[in-house]
């Protein structure tokens, strides 16, 4: 029954049939059953007319009609209906349906009002409420009333609120206890307290009772994250029983003289455990699928190197790949001389690599000549063939889809290229046991030693030439400036500093020749940009005014100061990576958060956060709970956070005990054959049905 078409409901042609399909993605009853309310509206509570209030969420109350009138308004026609009880009137408002409202409601007759007060010609009223005639006979329908997301498609086509409950219920009133598969075993609910599903699903739907409603979504939560944890976990588990990878077992001349002799400082202890737990993959013969977290600054790149290194010194090719050609460019940069007169030729591909020199570098890479490729998105594509690929790294891996990542597979003729993708935004852990729950996950948590935090305050826009002064003062002393701007011109909709405008203002404040300004943004040549950042690299100019592109990759240890134009307008994560261009020499550095004074509460919560901590990690927390996890580390791409009814967010603790319980149950049963076992198998079949496993790529 669960599979019966939409089209056997009551007044579902196919007409709105294809509305449910297209606006809802829903074909069948079960479709329809698994999308749940958003809300409910707590229907047992009545107020007198005199209590209702001026934008109160939604009232309830009795009243009797008195009389009808229609208002000519400055631009539509408004009926207006007058209501009463013995506490005082109100009215009611309508701007449609003139006639089907006067013949349903009856002067001198009493009924139950359901709405929303708002003040409207300085009077409170109700706009077009839900009504019910009062009959002493029958009793009132009262209780909580379930609210679904809807669409203006939906509701202009007979398909509102009341229809999608009249259908689930339709539909839940032919649905018995055998209909819905129970994929727990009955000591399993037992253990942990679960309703059944059958009641988990009338429930959540039409509520008996506010206890009965909880234990509905307590039951539909769980299942919900146990699913997800289950399916993570035994892909995981698969993988590594099924899929080999190559071993590198040697730890040759390449990885040691550079260990012992060329890094000029001492590595931190983070840095040390990382590096034991990618030497340990790497030579397991098991395809590595490592996350490397690190805050901007810890120090992820020399761990990269040395992992290529590892690979080299076992016969293999590696790759990194860059979100960004300025990024890429300046790992070329830095490996490059690195590795002067070590006998490792490293190479560079990008969409700007053109004619005889892409052409010399693919046939190097093809021939194994060239042991490092270092590039962009160029990396993936066809052409570029490598003759015996052992390592891919993907730097900043959430600026890349899941598929472009996957590309990365078939670069390999021999197996399966171990995989490192590397992140400097600080993953929170919720995220990281359900996005990334099937890598295995290391984390730089320390900074070399010497770093100072990075001072950082928030200045409203009053405050700018007191900021001036304070830099003026910075470049006294031989330090340099970035002052980063959200838009490139003025825009009509945003009130926002620009940068062309700041450019023009920071002239007059700074001028030539005492102090040179450069300029980059995303708009610009590839060469053109380049040349900008080479003046400020080479201290040629002081100031450098950017827009976010500078957000990933510029590394100036003489840069002491980053001032954020419109702070209010960026993410936490995204003001997190632009403060992590300074502070990576030995003096002091600063981050300046500029603002108006009109500050949302969201606005004041993320500047705060950023002025009281340097944590990435609890910049992460804060971020997730602010924006969701749909908007962090491209999870809507991937396919995994697709939660009709929890939250990683929210129910951050039901995520850590459905995973533990999850590995128990793997750990004792990994093909999940045992009688108890059977429904979680079924479940996780169709899970897996048409399933793209993208955490074999990481």
């Amino acid at each position: 029954m669960l599979n019966t078409p939409l089209n056997n409901l009551p007044g579902i042609g196919p007409r709105k049939e294809q509305i449910l399909a297209k606006e809802l993605g829903v074909k069948t009853f079960k479709d329809l059953l698994n999308i749940y309310p958003f809300r409910y509206i707590d229907k047992t509570q009545f107020t007198d007319i005199q209590s209702v209030k001026n934008d109160q969420d939604l009232v309830q109350f009795k009243g009797t009609i008195s009389n009808f009138k229609e208002v000519k308004g400055k631009f539509k026609k408004r009926l207006v209906v007058q209501v009463f009880d013995k506490t005082g009137q109100i009215e009611l408002l309508w701007f449609q349906n003139f006639k089907w409202i006067k013949e349903s409601l009856i002067a001198g007759k009493e009924y139950v009002f359901f709405g929303r007060a708002s003040k409207f010609g300085n009077k409170v009223s109700v706009v077009h409420p839900e009504f019910e005639k009062l009959d002493p006979s029958k009793p009132l329908k009262k209780g909580l009333e379930p609210v679904y997301h809807s669409t203006e498609k939906l509701n202009s086509n007979g398909l509102n609120q009341r229809k999608r409950k009249q259908m689930i219920a339709f539909i839940l009133s032919k649905l018995t206890q055998n209909q819905i598969p129970e994929y727990f075993d009955k000591s399993l609910i037992e253990k942990l307290k679960l309703r059944s599903r059958f009641f988990a699903l009338k429930n959540i739907h039409l509520p008996t009772s506010i206890a009965d409603r909880d234990q509905a979504v307590k039951r539909l939560k769980f299942e919900e994250l146990f699913f997800l944890q289950l399916r993570i976990l035994y892909a995981k588990k698969y993988r590594e029983k099924k899929i080999k990878g190559m071993a590198f077992n040697t730890v040759g001349k390449f990885f040691l003289n550079y260990f012992n002799y060329q890094i000029a400082f001492e590595l931190t202890n983070a840095q040390k455990k990382v590096i034991k737990e990618i030497r340990k993959d790497l030579g397991s013969g098991l395809q590595m699928n490592r996350l490397l977290q690190g805050d901007v600054g810890s120090g992820k790149t020399i761990v990269a190197l040395l992992s290529m290194l590892l690979a080299i010194d076992n016969g293999y090719q590696a790759c990194l790949m860059a979100p960004t050609e300025i990024l890429a460019q300046q790992h070329f940069e830095s490996i490059s001389e690195d590795l002067k007169g070590s006998g490792i030729y490293v190479g560079f591909l990008s969409g700007s690599v053109k004619g005889k020199t892409r052409k010399e570098t693919l046939r190097l890479v093809q021939d194994g000549l060239i042991h490092i490729l270092i590039g962009t998105h160029a990396l993936l594509e066809d052409w570029v063939q490598f003759s015996k690929l052992g390592l891919a790294i993907i730097d900043e891996q959430h600026r890349f889809g899941v598929a472009q990542r996957a590309k990365l597979w078939a670069k390999s003729s021999e197996s399966i290229p171990h995989i490192l993708v590397m992140t400097a935004t600080p993953i929170p852990r919720t995220m990281a046991l359900t996005i990334y729950g099937d890598l295995d996950t290391s984390v730089i948590d320390e900074l070399p030693p010497g770093r100072k935090a990075v001072h950082t305050v928030h200045q409203y826009d009053n405050k700018r030439p007191e900021v001036y002064h304070f830099i003026e003062r910075e470049m006294e002393k031989g330090r340099q400036i970035y002052i980063v701007y959200p838009l490139i011109e003025e825009s009509e909709t945003l009130d926002l500093a620009n940068l062309q405008q700041g450019y023009d203002k920071l002239l007059q404040r700074f001028p030539r020749p005492k102090y040179q300004i450069s300029v980059v943004h995303g708009r610009m040549k590839p060469a053109d940009k380049e040349a900008e950042m080479q003046r400020f690299v080479q201290k040629e100019t002081q100031i450098m005014v950017a827009t976010t592109v500078i957000e990933v990759g510029v590394n100036v240890p003489n840069a002491s100061v980053m001032i954020i134009e419109n702070a209010e307008r960026f993410g936490l994560s995204q003001l997190h990576q632009l403060r992590g261009r300074v502070g990576r020499g030995a003096e002091q550095s600063y981050c300046i958060l500029m603002s108006s004074y009109k500050l949302t509460n969201d606005s004041k919560e993320r500047l705060g956060t950023m002025v009281r901590t340097n944590d990435g990690f609890e910049i992460a927390e804060v971020d997730l709970k602010l924006r969701g996890p749909g908007d962090l580390e491209g999870t809507q791409q991937s396919g995994v956070i697709d939660l009709k009814i929890a939250s990683i967010i929210h129910d951050a603790s039901i995520v850590e005990y459905a995973r533990n319980l999850a590995a128990s149950i793997l750990n004792e049963d990994p093909h999940l054959q045992a009688s108890q076992h059977l429904g979680l198998r079924q479940k996780l079949m169709q899970m897996n049905k048409g399933f793209k496993d993208w955490g074999r790529i990481s």
